[in-house]
């Protein structure tokens, strides 16, 4: 899978992850694919809850040790 965007996003705490990942995406192309990197302890439910009202796809999420990695595609 071909990663369009990386975004850190570690050390902030919610609604920022989300906010700057909308932000992302919104300068994004129909399809490409954005990685966001949190430490937020709800983005799991955040994320999903996200994809789920914007009609983003969360292809993958995944933990790795104290982050969240998720992995989106622009509707």
């Amino acid at each position: 899978m071909h990663i369009h965007l990386e975004l850190d996003t570690c050390g902030l705490n919610c609604p920022l992850p989300i906010l700057k990942t909308k932000k992302a995406l919104s300068g994004m192309q129909s399809g490409e694919v954005l990685r966001v990197r949190s430490t937020d302890q709800g983005a799991t439910r955040d994320f999903q809850a996200f994809a789920k009202q914007t009609g983003h796809v969360l292809i993958e999420q995944s933990v790795n040790g104290q982050e969240f990695i998720f992995v989106l595609q622009r509707k």
